[in-house]
């Protein structure tokens, strides 16, 4: 396992601060603080075979960036995103982007895709793994309890869900809008194996992705939004775009990082 900042996270991160920068897109802040998750399966965990499902679509930038980490897209495939006949949209859609199974954005809908796609690699006797990315104010979407539900009864140890916990949603705090700062407790009482790690350590993720079950997994990423940006933990990351100044802050913080 490479080092928690390895080059690898650094140079994606760095990557996706100029993709964003360059497109004037928001949605920054939720894209940073799953990125090292996605990395962390797709380099370490994911394989050929398996199937991944982006539910918080409005996170497209980490899947992008990942994808162009382990050369599935290219710098100028990346230029394009956001832009004008891009098949590299804000959230993702369409074509050309390697592994999507589905067009994602409105929240809620992931969970129960991945149960199904979950249920049927069981039926096929595949030895396929199904892999879901949330985030947690898409909890508040009574489908995603409706999957949890029709997965633990169906015993679908082959589905791993990882909400991106970052505890700020587009109005205030999960615990603000919902009382719900912690999902843990109740995604526990519906009978998931759930685990519980630093969302940007990366050997804490790879041990919770790696530990055995015989339960469907949910994995919750204590995450912060926008991290290592002037927007950190700030309702901003959410909608604005980087200025000039936030830009330029945010990659001097990636290479004070880089040389710890």
């Amino acid at each position: 396992m490479e080092p928690f900042f390895s080059k690898t996270t650094q140079v994606a991160k760095a990557r996706l601060l100029k993709m964003h920068f360059n497109a004037n897109a928001g949605h920054v802040g939720g894209n940073l603080s799953c990125l090292d998750g996605m990395l962390v399966l797709f380099h370490h965990i994911f394989k050929e075979g398996d199937r991944f499902v982006l539910s918080k679509g409005h996170s497209a930038g980490a899947l992008y960036s990942t994808l162009w980490s382990l050369g599935k897209l290219s710098d100028d495939q990346l230029a394009t995103f956001c832009k004008d006949d891009s098949k590299l949209p804000g959230h993702p859609s369409g074509t050309g982007i390697p592994g999507l199974m589905f067009p994602t954005g409105s929240l809620g809908h992931g969970p129960s895709l991945s149960a199904g796609l979950a249920l049927a690699a069981k039926k096929q006797k595949s030895g396929r793994n199904v892999y879901c990315l949330c985030s947690d104010g898409e909890w508040q979407e009574g489908s995603c309890w409706e999957a949890l539900i029709f997965s633990v009864h169906h015993n679908l140890d082959n589905l791993t869900i990882l909400i991106d916990q970052n505890k700020l949603q587009g109005f205030g705090t999960t615990d603000q809008v919902i009382s719900c700062g912690d999902l843990q407790p109740r995604l526990s009482a519906f009978g998931a194996n759930v685990l519980s790690c630093d969302g940007h350590d990366h050997d804490a993720i790879l041990r919770a992705l790696e530990s055995a079950t015989n339960r469907p997994k949910i994995i919750l990423l204590n995450t912060v939004k926008g991290r290592g940006t002037l927007y950190e933990n700030k309702m901003e990351s959410h909608y604005l775009p980087l200025t000039l100044e936030n830009y330029e802050f945010s990659m001097a913080q990636i290479q004070k990082e880089g040389a710890l």
